[in-house]
């Protein structure tokens, strides 16, 4: 556990959903009470006062991402960024996994149902993720872009990013959707034309935050087909004219944003900054195998990499002959929060988890295995 980092959160020892919700630090649930309490006391300063949490949020968002206000615009979440990229490209093919979130689809979707662009599915292998390999093959010269996650949402599985740029060209758009990674996980961001991300996971912002990142190819090479009256020159110019679209990531943006949300984001990403990445990442890391070996003991099947090389914070994983359901039930029972699927559990810790979790996880799947039907796995002492 990161103890500087933790002791700003209250978050329960056993909750192990970061990557479904992050629950916020009291920081950023604090910048959220003073905003809305400015706003509630209004005078002639009010408004453009608390608009200012937009421009300190996008500042430290850039950073993090290795980039500059001028290619970073804020957004209420990933999908809106992604829907910006998708209707910005004229004509063409673009890869996209047919495993990702569908989230990554329905951009893609709508602009064939336009008949703009047409997505063409990848299929990584089993358990798998988009490797430079698979892109390299499923390359032809209609193929305009990629459109990948960073971390694959039911595997942890991590994208090699720089590979991917290697393996589409310079010419070629890459978009990455860094939803479940950005905060938590170092990667090269600076490969890609467009990120995308949202706040409320691994950054721990709450809802109805998030950002992009352009590239200058971005800039250039899509149209900004979504373009707002705030994403427009001149704006504060209200003429009845149509205004060119901004030059920067600006012409993103539809409409002002939340100030009170951005002052959440803002403190959000001062936490992450402040901390770094890097020293969250490790600390995830430690989590991540203790988990895993406690996973094992009990006879789980991991289904996510092993590779430190190509994995995050995200750990999937069954018990043979049980329904998810039940894993579920007693982990509950424990006091331990996993995200459930149909045929899988996800466990996700953060740098705030502390290191307790594996003994309650233990102890669920040491009561699952001692029940009729189970491993018959003998308890596994308490680690210190």
């Amino acid at each position: 556990m990161l103890t500087s980092y933790a002791a700003h959160f209250d978050t329960p020892a056993g909750y192990l959903d970061f990557a479904r919700f992050g629950p916020p630090s009291r920081d950023a649930v604090d910048a959220t009470a003073r905003a809305l309490a400015e706003s509630a006391r209004a005078d002639h300063t009010t408004v453009d006062g608390l608009m200012r949490a937009e421009e300190t949020a996008r500042d430290t968002a850039a950073r993090l991402a290795g980039t500059d206000a001028r290619h970073t615009v804020l957004l209420p979440n990933a999908s809106t960024g992604l829907f910006h990229a998708a209707l910005g490209i004229r004509e063409g093919a673009v890869l996209v996994p047919r495993t990702d979130f569908p989230a990554n689809h329905y951009p893609w979707r709508r602009t064939a149902d336009l008949g703009r662009v047409a997505p063409r599915w990848l299929d990584p292998e089993p358990g798998g993720g988009v490797t430079p390999a698979l892109v390299r093959a499923a390359l032809t010269e209609d193929v305009v872009a990629l459109s990948v996650s960073a971390v694959d949402f039911r595997t942890g599985f991590r994208a090699d990013l720089a590979g991917l740029r290697e393996a589409i060209g310079p010419d070629r758009l890459l978009i990455v959707d860094a939803i479940q990674a950005f905060g938590a996980a170092e990667l090269p961001w600076e490969a890609a034309d467009v990120v995308v991300a949202g706040g409320q996971k691994w950054l721990r912002a709450g809802w109805a935050t998030g950002f992009a990142t352009l590239s200058d190819r971005a800039l250039e090479s899509l149209e900004p087909v979504l373009t707002g009256w705030t994403g427009v020159e001149e704006v504060g110019l209200f003429d009845g004219a149509e205004h060119p679209p901004a030059p920067e990531a600006r012409r993103w943006s539809i409409t002002n944003l939340s100030p009170v949300t951005a002052a959440a984001f803002a403190a959000a990403l001062d936490l992450v900054e402040r901390h770094t990445v890097g020293a969250i990442e490790a600390a995830i890391a430690e989590r991540i195998d203790e988990l895993t070996e406690v996973v094992r003991e009990f006879g789980g099947r991991v289904l996510s990499p092993t590779d430190p090389a190509r994995r995050t914070g995200i750990l999937s994983f069954t018990v043979p002959g049980r329904d998810p359901a039940l894993v579920a039930k007693a982990l509950h029972a424990e006091g331990v929060t996993p995200t459930v699927r149909a045929d899988s559990l996800r466990l996700s810790p953060h740098a705030s988890t502390p290191r307790e979790v594996g003994d309650r996880v233990a102890a669920a799947l040491s009561a699952l295995a001692n029940r009729p039907g189970g491993t018959g796995r003998a308890m596994i002492p308490t680690r210190q």
